[in-house]
């Protein structure tokens, strides 16, 4: 069997427990990484997590607790994944804070909360964590969304701040080469957000060329690919969304 070119490399995933970030950790890993799960609140599911993987191979998952709204915890949650192996190969930005905003009853603390995890955080960590992948010749991955081009109705803070993550993929990317690439994932519908009624869903599938959702594993092979394979590639965002976006 061939060797993967990422054995012995490892990842710092942020809001790993579950959802699309769990499932980024799980193929990472299945191609040979070494992976730190970051979580704020889901500990259960990270711990869960962790001992699957943990199955597969002994010695290859940190889990690492920090709220991401706390800037000045963020340089020490990347030493301390840099520490586990001695490396940091890749950063995934994937956190993020999701919920509406209507204007009239928007305030500053939603918005405060929705820049943090959604750009602040994603800024300052790849601050503290460039040096590590400059080191290793690395990659940062933002989940950005195919919101920040055209917002979400009701959703102004969170479009904007995507808006800005967006600009981020681009401004590291030129700031940071030649020695680390930086892309970014934008996905569509992927997973429905808890309660979302099934009425709402059809309507949005209508609008969906695929007339099907997506699947956590779908952003994670996206992901692979650009670590992995896309050697020539950075400053780019990728849409995975099924086609979505040509109809907002």
């Amino acid at each position: 069997m061939t060797q993967s070119p990422l054995n012995g490399k490892c990842a710092l995933i942020t809001g790993a427990a579950k959802r699309i970030g769990a499932e980024i950790a799980r193929t990472l890993h299945h191609h040979g990484m070494d992976v730190v799960l970051h979580y704020n609140h889901s500990v259960e599911d990270a711990t869960e997590l962790q001992r699957e993987l943990h199955q597969q191979r002994a010695n290859s998952v940190l889990l690492l607790s920090c709220d991401l709204n706390e800037t000045a915890q963020l340089s020490a949650l990347v030493e301390q994944a840099a520490a586990f192996k001695g490396r940091l190969d890749l950063l995934v930005n994937n956190a993020s804070a999701f919920y509406p905003t209507p204007l009239q009853s928007a305030n500053e603390k939603q918005w405060d909360d929705l820049f943090a995890s959604n750009l602040k955080a994603p800024f300052f960590l790849a601050k503290a964590a460039a040096p590590w992948l400059s080191q290793s010749t690395g990659n940062i991955i933002n989940l950005v969304d195919i919101y920040a081009e055209k917002p979400l109705k009701e959703h102004a803070i969170y479009s904007i701040a995507k808006a800005g993550n967006a600009m981020l993929v681009k401004s590291l990317a030129a700031e940071l080469a030649p020695q680390v690439r930086v892309n970014g994932i934008a996905p569509g519908v992927i997973l429905w957000p808890d309660g979302a009624e099934e009425s709402k869903q059809a309507a949005i599938l209508e609008q969906v060329p695929l007339r099907r959702s997506g699947a956590p594993s779908d952003i994670a092979e996206v992901l692979l690919f650009l670590v992995r394979d896309g050697r020539y590639i950075t400053g780019e965002i990728i849409k995975v969304d099924g086609g979505r976006s040509l109809n907002l």
